[in-house]
Parts: C-alpha cells; structure tokens; sequence
C-alpha cells in the first residue's frame, strides 16, 4: 500500500481534494483535525502544552484553541515549542492509522508535511495549488477574517513555489480548471503505481 500526503498552502483547497479522493474509496487522514482530537486526548500531550502555555492553554478539560493561537501566531518561538510537541504524537498517530488500511493508498492531507517531516514516512506527495488572491479570498471566507491576518498565516508557511517543487504530483485548484478530472487521472496513476510496487 502506497502512504500519498497531500499538501498545499492556506486556502488552496487540499481538503476539498482529498474530499474528492474519498468519493473514490481512499481512506483520508487528516493531519489537522487529528492533532487538535490528540492534543485533547493525549494526557503526555495535555501536560506538556500546560508547561509551555499555562494552565489556560485548557478550558473544562478542552483545548483553548483561541488562547494558543494568539499567541503562536504572535511568536515564532512559542510556535516552533509546540509544533515541536504536537508533531512527533501526529506522526505516529498517521503512521498507526495508515497501516490499518487495506486500500490501494491511503492519503494524509496536512499543510505541513516539508516543515514537519514528514514526507519521509510517505512514498509521494501531491500537491495543490491555487493563486495567491484567490487562496486569501478563500480563507477570508471560510474563517471569517481579515485579509491582513491571512497573509500573516500565508507568510509563517513554506512558500508556495518552494512547496510545489517538493511535491511529486501537482493539482490546480484554481476555479479554472476541473477538479474532478485531474484528481480521477492522478487516483488512477496511484492505483497503477501500487499495483507495480
């Protein structure tokens, strides 16, 4: 079985191509809703973001997901600490979850796949790609936030172009062109490649 992440910047749509990846019988584990399930669950976890944040890093036993990014987003330091944390309990947590599968591939959908390393435990990575107005627009929306705080969370991530070249396969999500065909094409390409594997 083939271990495919998928990747792309802020507002690029990678869930929405990992949706469409669902709809083909691929099993998708997302990386961010499963960090913020282990950083609730995980009692080593608990304690470690109490150390680095405090006792209000916790509200009725839940993740204060406001409190922290106010403050990560504020400082890099304080950022990096808990990436540093949260990342190694998310890679093992994908590592377990994928081998469970049985499908041809599985996916790992994360937007910090380079940055936290772990393209080293996955056999490709596809990325998504969508251009800058249009990945603002998209997350002012969704979010429901400024345009200025959306270009700070672009600027903490690993540029656009950079990420790109990293990745093996490349989808443009761009309102242009098809979703759907590109990710029909690139699911029988996998399918393909792990039968050979």
């Amino acid at each position: 079985m083939l271990k495919i992440g998928i990747t792309g910047g802020i507002g690029s749509g990678k869930s929405t191509v990992a949706k469409a990846f669902e709809v083909l019988g691929i099993p998708v584990y997302y990386a961010d809703e499963a960090a913020k399930r282990i950083m609730n669950e995980h009692e080593g976890l608990k304690e470690k973001i109490k150390q680095l944040f405090g006792e209000a890093a916790y509200t009725t036993g839940k993740l204060n997901r406001k409190y922290i990014a106010e403050i990560v987003f504020n400082d890099p330091g304080k950022l990096a600490a808990l990436n540093a944390i949260v990342h190694p309990a998310t890679l093992q947590d994908a590592a377990d979850w994928m081998n469970k599968q049985t499908s041809p591939y599985t996916l790992k959908e994360a937007a910090l796949i380079f940055e936290s390393g772990s393209q080293e435990q996955l056999d490709y990575v596809i990325g998504v790609t969508a251009p800058a107005p249009l990945r603002i627009q998209r997350t002012m929306q969704r979010d429901g936030i400024g345009r200025d705080e959306v270009i700070a969370r672009m600027d903490k991530q690993l540029d656009e172009t950079i990420k790109m070249k990293l990745c093996d396969f490349i989808i443009i999500n761009n309102e242009q062109q098809l979703l759907l065909p590109q990710v029909i094409a690139l699911h029988e390409k996998l399918v393909t490649l792990a039968q050979n594997k």
